[in-house]
Order: structure tokens, then C-alpha cells, then sequence
């Protein structure tokens, strides 16, 4: 993550872009620092598993820290998965 990058409560209902440009969901909710996704359905198990979400079974997954890679007024992109 970079060094000046904090996730906050204004980051809810910002995008989750993968390194890919694809959208991997939208933050639903910021609790402690830590984002909290829903997965956007069209999304592969195979991203899945790379950000630690394992099954579809929960609503919002946690965002880990040490995946993202930068967070603009609009969006969280990701690195490289």
C-alpha cells in the first residue's frame, strides 16, 4: 500500500479496480481502516482465492491492506494478484 494511503469512512462506495482495470466490487462499509467489499458477481473464484475471500458465501468481504496499491477520489486500485 502506499506509504500516504489510508482507508477512511469517505472511501465507502468507492470502486475495487483490479491491476487488470476490471472492477472487482465497491466498498460497502470502512470499519477500523479496513475496507469491506462486495464482490462484484461477475468476478473469477480464481480472483477470489487471490485476495483471501475464499466461497461466495459471505455479502462483503475485508480488503487486505497489502493488496492495494493506490486510492483516487474515485476509485481503490489493486496490484498485481
Amino acid at each position: 500500500m502506499a506509504t500516504d494511503t489510508e482507508i477512511n469512512d469517505s472511501d465507502e462506495g468507492k470502486k475495487v479496480i483490479g491491476a487488470d482495470g476490471d472492477e472487482i466490487g465497491r466498498v460497502v462499509e470502512v470499519s477500523h481502516g479496513t475496507a469491506h467489499v462486495e464482490p462484484d458477481p461477475d468476478i473469477s473464484d480464481t480472483i477470489m482465492t487471490k485476495l483471501g475471500w475464499g466461497s461466495r458465501g459471505e455479502d462483503t468481504y475485508p480488503l487486505q491492506e497489502e493488496k492495494i496499491d493506490s486510492v483516487t477520489d474515485d476509485e481503490i486500485r489493486l496490484g498485481g494478484l
